[in-house]
């Protein structure tokens, strides 16, 4: 049973999805802010969290940011309707996805059924094959899915689950270009809609995230209008 933190100010939020969640085999854990939610944390990580961005005493952006300088732990943002800067801005610090209120709980439990089932396949052993065999090296480069560890030039990279799943894409056929729409549906599942945005934002924390072990990384070339490839350094 996977556990979901839900940190939202907003009780009827709270309760409302919980209720949803719990039906839907779920353990459930609630916080009304994002000091409380930062506090459970620091005892045990949930399976993925749902956090809305506009909370008191710490927002849902900072609550990431601390999050991430401890844990790759899927997270899910609940943006408001105008708050297309907040979205961009989540995606950047490293959250999986977003959902605008006010929202389908039908589309929250999907979003989140895909981000699990992203997490499961990445931690899934390969039956018969060898470690060896499952290691994509590609120059700098070498990933390995079955324990989601990334080295480029021989230091620890840390991914999101989205993030891996991008960089494997485009790492196993070098030099070929991948569209935005193929790396949607690598990324996310056929019955979640996202836009171009979501992609680049994705791509744009994935660089930052390679350019902080390597200043000079620039393997992942941008091709306008047409999406993005590995290129072998």
């Amino acid at each position: 049973m996977s556990t979901i933190a839900l940190v939202d100010d907003d009780r009827n939020i709270l309760t409302s999805v919980s209720m949803t969640l719990e039906a839907e085999g779920y353990d459930v854990v609630t916080y009304n802010d994002g000091q409380a939610a930062l506090e459970g944390f620091s005892k045990k990580f949930p399976d993925i969290a749902v956090l809305d961005i506009k909370m008191p005493r710490m927002d849902g952006m900072d609550l990431l940011y601390r999050i991430r300088q401890k844990s790759d732990m899927p997270v899910i943002f609940l943006t408001s309707k105008d708050d297309e800067i907040d979205e961009v801005l989540g995606l950047r610090m490293g959250a999986d996805d977003y959902i605008r209120k006010p929202f389908s709980q039908r589309l929250l439990v999907e979003r989140i059924r895909a981000i699990l089932r992203r997490q499961a396949a990445l931690a899934r052993d390969a039956s018969g094959d060898s470690d060896e065999a499952q290691l994509i090296e590609r120059g700098s480069l070498v990933m390995d899915p079955l324990r989601h560890s990334v080295t480029w030039k021989g230091k620890n990279v840390s991914l999101t689950v989205t993030e891996f799943l991008l960089l494997q894409a485009l790492a196993q056929r070098p030099g070929f270009v991948k569209s935005r729409d193929q790396l949607m549906d690598v990324a996310y599942d056929d019955q979640v809609y996202v836009d171009d945005r979501t992609i680049d934002s994705h791509i744009k924390r994935l660089r930052k995230k390679m350019r902080a072990v390597d200043p000079d990384f620039a393997s992942i070339e941008t091709l306008y209008g047409i999406g993005y490839r590995f290129t072998e350094a």
